[in-house]
């Protein structure tokens, strides 16, 4: 090869490090018509409010066109702030405006986090399984990932501390309402435990709560962020994709100033602003419809695809396999009898035209290979049921 023709840099390590998400392959692969799938985390598209969205946008255009379509201020329309600030005070934790910043996506909040608080090389520590968008975010910052032990309940508040003294991390990351991908959520008890270690021993918490609207049997639990220990150390991240709709795109990071402050000045360097046109009509709609209504009927139906999910697995996974039952969000957890591999099985479900995510890729270091995730919000009672039906004759096949 001649000088005029050499090859260019080499992509960067983090860019050949990190894997893609397997839940992503996975849902590309059954995709086609007529598969029954439990593996992706979505929102059950007919029970989004177009007509009230496609208002709100209506309004939108109507009221200011010329400022929908134009740059904005990096940290969110005012208008959507204040009326996110007013939400988070209804559920328990007094917020301002100024306390918030406007994100594309919660998961944006998660990244703009990271690349304020993170250094390749610094530890954090997670959950053991995981959200899986969140691996590979600390991973693409260079972090070393330490997982914390967990039971049916979530993360040990002792196990917790001993990881702290000996890793010494930045932050622990953590889902702790109906947690992806199993469904537990954190005592009250262990929330308050947990800020009491981040307190003592100098610790950032970033708290991210999608699901935490999706409840349908149980007492709300306090935000780790509305905890008095944790008020000035704890991130907390929420989402409209589970309660609005995904492709909105719209989340929020609430935080102490400082940090805030720097996750601002990370956006920038991201993004500049969140859609201008998609915050005003996400204002708009927060101001002329119900939306704890709407999230009303959205709990209403989820709870009976839960349960009708509940009812059906021990007829349809192998003799000997366990599960736990969510009091909200979007997924079960599931576990094999020995002997068994949920990707195995996943091939013939697949087969079977019914799908699910096996739960190995959730993990940090030794993964259990018969742990799997399944979401029961996608699909009808109704259609549980079948997908139930394709499922034990897959397990069956397998066997």
């Amino acid at each position: 090869m001649s000088d005029q023709q050499q090859l260019p840099p080499s992509f960067a390590a983090r860019a050949t490090s990190v894997g893609g998400s397997p839940v992503r392959e996975i849902l590309a692969l059954t995709e086609r018509l007529g598969v029954i799938s439990f593996a992706g985390g979505l929102p059950a598209p007919e029970l989004f409010d177009g007509e009230g969205l496609r208002a709100a946008y209506d309004a939108a255009f109507a009221g200011a066109a010329r400022r929908a379509l134009q740059y904005s201020t990096t940290e969110g329309a005012p208008e959507l702030r204040e009326a996110v600030a007013a939400r988070i005070g209804a559920r328990g934790l007094p917020t301002t405006p100024e306390d918030l910043l406007v994100t594309t996506g919660s998961q944006q909040a998660l990244a703009l986090i990271t690349a304020t608080l993170v250094e390749p090389g610094d530890v954090v520590l997670v959950e053991n399984p995981t959200y899986l968008a969140a691996l590979q975010c600390f991973g693409l910052a260079g972090a070393r990932v330490v997982p914390v032990p967990c039971d049916e309940e979530g993360v040990l508040p002792e196990a917790l501390e001993e990881v702290v003294r000996r890793e010494r991390p930045k932050l622990f990351y953590s889902v702790p309402t109906f947690q992806n991908p199993t469904g537990r959520t954190l005592p009250a008890a262990r929330r308050a435990a947990v800020a009491g270690i981040a307190a003592r021993l100098g610790l950032w918490l970033v708290e991210d709560d999608p699901y935490g609207e999706l409840r349908y049997e149980g007492a709300e639990v306090p935000w780790l962020a509305a905890l008095p220990e944790a008020a000035d150390r704890t991130a907390l991240l929420g989402s409209f994709s589970k309660i609005m709709a995904p492709g909105l795109r719209l989340g929020w990071l609430r935080a102490p100033a400082a940090l805030r402050r720097a996750a601002v000045v990370a956006k920038q360097a991201a993004d500049l602003h969140t859609s201008t046109v998609d915050q005003l009509a996400a204002a708009h709609y927060l101001a002329a419809a119900d939306l704890d209504g709407h999230v009303s009927r959205i709990r209403t139906a989820y709870r009976a695809r839960r349960d009708a999910l509940l009812a059906g697995l021990a007829e349809a996974l192998p003799a000997g396999s366990a599960w736990n039952r969510p009091e909200g969000g979007m997924f079960v957890w599931a576990r094999l009898p020995e002997g068994w591999d949920a990707t195995a099985l996943l091939k013939s479900a697949v087969a079977h035209d019914v799908a699910f995510v096996p739960g190995a890729p959730f993990f940090t270091g030794t993964p259990d290979p018969r742990t799997l995730r399944l979401s029961f919000t996608t699909h009808t009672p109704a259609e549980i049921a079948e997908g139930l039906t394709r499922l034990k004759a897959s397990a069956r096949s397998a066997s």
